[in-house]
């Protein structure tokens, strides 16, 4: 088992903390975090685009110019597609870009990028977390402390009001539960910090 140095909150060290191999310690598979992150990103998306087609555009009621005489191909409808101001052909239509990849292929990708964190050193375990008020200040001297990056994700075992409101507002900065963490979440910030309690939590759910 790997083993983590823990740090406080004044980024002093608070003992060591060893991280179980079949979450922390697997050899990251590229493939299926690409393919959780697409389905995410998919999944995401709103699928409200639309265009109109001929039958929704206003007119068309008359022919725009005669039939013969006029040296132009023959139209029956301003409506036309070929038309200026006519509606669009196989344009966009509302749908939904939704699709269920496999639990199985989750996981993998959860332990691998968890797996990637711990290799790349970008992993910061906390001894605790706690504010007694929301307090932006406090959060940001915190993170100063123990050397996080610009972009940072903060996962804690419990739901705490006071650090999710205290981390709010710092640009670049996310704070997720154990049971609400994603892989693109994880690869998306170079600094994943997260509490000694949301370790073990971590390791009761996904072992």
């Amino acid at each position: 088992m790997a083993k983590v140095t823990m740090l406080n909150m004044a980024g002093a060290e608070a003992g060591t903390i060893e991280l179980n191999d079949e979450i922390f310690g697997i050899e990251p598979n590229e493939n299926a975090v690409h393919a959780v992150i697409v389905n995410y990103l998919a999944n995401q998306r709103q699928g409200t685009q639309s265009t109109k087609t001929r039958g929704e555009v206003r007119g068309g009621g008359r022919k725009p110019f005669r039939q013969k005489g006029t040296g132009r191909h023959r139209q029956g409808s301003t409506t036309d597609p070929s038309q200026v101001g006519g509606g669009i052909a196989f344009g966009p239509k509302p749908r939904s870009y939704r699709y269920a990849v496999p639990k199985k292929l989750k996981r993998l990708a959860l332990k691998s990028a968890l797996s990637a964190k711990v290799l790349d050193n970008e992993i910061i375990v906390l001894d605790e977390l706690k504010f007694d008020a929301p307090k932006t200040k406090e959060m940001v001297k915190v993170l100063e402390n123990i050397k996080a990056g610009k972009k940072a994700l903060i996962v804690t075992a419990e739901k705490d009001e006071n650090v999710i409101r205290s981390a709010a507002n710092i640009p670049g900065v996310r704070t997720a539960l154990v049971g609400t963490m994603n892989v693109y979440e994880i690869v998306n910030h170079t600094s994943f910090i997260v509490t000694k309690e949301a370790i073990e939590k971590i390791e009761e759910v996904y072992l």
